[in-house]
């Protein structure tokens, strides 16, 4: 058992981005291409859940989640760019964001994006 005044781990944040309407092949593109990018290298982390083509429901678009530790988080703003960059190049378009907090933006804006 550990004592209170023990640190605790930290814990992995995510950041993750709703990809409605991507098709297959486009999904797969863009995959392939963010990891083979430097900006992706450990210690972050990528969870891809590629489209349902068959499924109305949005929690079941195809999405890609940046994952890191609360230390990493200058390299997950880096990659996060980086993602819309490759997003850009595909034509693909963001279209719900969402932060361990809850659901930042929808239509590919974040507070970010106004500033």
């Amino acid at each position: 058992m550990t004592s209170p005044s023990a640190p605790q781990p930290s814990r992995p944040s995510g950041i993750r981005f709703a990809l409605e309407g991507i098709d297959e092949i486009t999904f797969h593109k863009v995959l392939r291409d963010l990891m083979k990018d430097p900006a992706f290298a450990r210690p972050l982390q990528v969870q891809a859940q590629p489209p349902r083509p068959l499924s109305a429901d949005p929690e079941d678009a195809a999405s890609l989640t940046l994952v890191f530790g609360p230390e990493d988080r200058e390299l997950a703003v880096a990659a996060m760019q980086r993602l819309k960059t490759i997003m850009l190049r595909y034509g693909v378009q963001i279209d719900t964001v969402w932060t361990p907090s809850g659901q930042v933006g929808a239509g590919g804006r974040t507070p970010d994006a106004e500033r």
